[in-house]
């Protein structure tokens, strides 16, 4: 009995995913749909005057009428990292030929490095969520799309010629979005491939991230056919 317990094959973790790959800027699903990430600044709400408060929320009101999608909005809480920067103020350090520009230089980094390690500094970033799911998935049975997300077999690999309608489809969207969020002062920037693998790592690896970071995507070597 224990022998089979041993040799039962341990599914991966790509199999309780939905996301199929990160292409182009966008997500792909095991459904066939889309997701675009868009980084939104922020704005201090309360610092704003009354009529000035009044046209954010007018603004926002008229944003959400003119969607004829649902979007998502996610604020996401991580504590601030400050290792790079701290790396930058070293190499300065050293680089530094003043020694009283040094030895200032060197207190600053010790400063921050002890006001870091007092408390935990937290950042929030503000997201939007944008999904392009095409009508053909929406026709979809309940066990088909229960299937699809189940079994790594039945992932749906989008052909080229689908995959580019698709996403102009969904950059119309973004495109509307974005302006939608400037009209209320907001700026937004869409996430590139990059950007998205990093922020889906640290999302589902929030402790491994902060020790191991990402590698440059451009710089690894896939395997095709990895399934």
């Amino acid at each position: 009995m224990a022998s089979r317990v041993a040799n039962k094959k341990t599914p991966a973790t790509q199999r309780h995913l939905h996301i199929v790959e990160v292409r182009d800027d966008c997500v792909v699903m095991k459904d066939g749909s889309l997701r675009a990430v868009l980084l939104v600044s922020s704005i201090n709400f309360a610092l704003k005057s009354e009529d000035e408060q009044n046209a954010i929320v007018a603004g926002y009101m008229s944003f959400l009428n003119s969607l004829d999608f649902p979007i998502q909005m996610v604020v996401q809480s991580r504590q601030l990292d400050l290792d790079e920067y701290l790396a930058e103020i070293k190499n300065a350090e050293d680089n530094q030929t003043n020694e009283l520009l040094k030895l200032q230089t060197a207190e600053y980094r010790q400063y921050i490095t002890e006001l870091v390690s007092l408390g935990d500094i937290m950042t929030k970033r503000f997201f939007v969520i944008i999904p392009y799911d095409p009508l053909s998935n929406k026709k979809r049975t309940f066990w088909q799309r229960t299937t699809d997300v189940l079994s790594p077999t039945s992932i749906i690999n989008l052909k080229e010629k689908q995959f580019i309608k698709r996403r102009e489809d969904l950059l119309l969207r973004i495109d509307k979005v974005i302006s939608g969020l400037s009209s209320m002062g907001l700026r937004a920037s869409l996430l590139n491939t990059q950007s998205l693998i990093e922020l889906y790592y640290s999302t589902y690896n929030p402790t491994i991230s902060r020790s191991e970071k990402m590698v440059d995507t451009n710089k690894l070597r896939i395997e095709e056919n990895f399934l």
